[in-house]
């Protein structure tokens, strides 16, 4: 019984968003008025080919100073999936300019993983046999046939790295043009578990 792995490398085609607005006043109403205010300008932004909102999610709750309400706030969050390069320094330079309380990604990824993982699979198999024929030839006899094999652990695939959130600072499309926006290598790994016969 002999484990191979095999690993390919792709460059990513899309990337995740997460950003947040918030907005606070006296009562939960006027909190989710200002808010809807805020988000307004936002929503054209996401309609743009090669943009895809994966969830909207608002929060509403008041405001505590010790026991006692001051006010309340209204959050509306969205996760966001982006085609490419250049839509996404676009979807940014906007959000950046509408203020969000909070915008981080991007998490790169791949649309279409299977040619990917089966290169790494079959890359996995010729480890397996490598170190099979490496045993059979230090016992002095000969690699048979392969009589079982099966995944070693799941088919993964992982981003080597990953921006960080985006400071609220910047300012206009100069300044997200000077973050690292490139989308990243991600690596596919294979791993399998095989089972081969000796020949005298």
């Amino acid at each position: 019984m002999t484990k191979g792995t095999g690993e390919v490398e792709r460059t990513a085609d899309r990337a995740q968003l997460w950003v947040s607005f918030t907005a606070s006043a006296s009562d939960r109403s006027e909190a989710v008025a200002l808010l809807g205010q805020r988000v307004a300008g936002v929503e054209p932004l996401l309609e743009q080919d090669g943009v895809e909102v994966r969830s909207r999610r608002l929060s509403v709750q008041p405001n505590w100073q010790g026991d006692r309400q001051v006010g309340a706030s209204a959050e509306q969050h969205y996760q966001l999936r982006v085609a490419d390069r250049a839509a996404l320094e676009q979807v940014v330079t906007a959000l950046v300019a509408a203020e969000p309380s909070a915008l981080n990604g991007p998490d790169w990824e791949l649309s279409d993983q299977a040619e990917a993982v089966q290169e790494a699979q079959v890359l996995a198999v010729a480890d397996a046999r490598r170190r099979a024929e490496g045993y059979a030839s230090a016992l002095g006899v000969r690699l048979g046939p392969l009589l079982r094999i099966s995944d070693g652990e799941d088919t993964h695939y992982a981003p080597m790295a990953r921006a960080g959130g985006y400071a609220m600072a910047a300012e206009g499309g100069s300044a997200v043009q000077a973050l690292n926006l490139e989308p990243q290598p991600i690596t596919v790994t294979a791993r399998c578990t095989t089972t081969w016969s000796l020949l005298d």
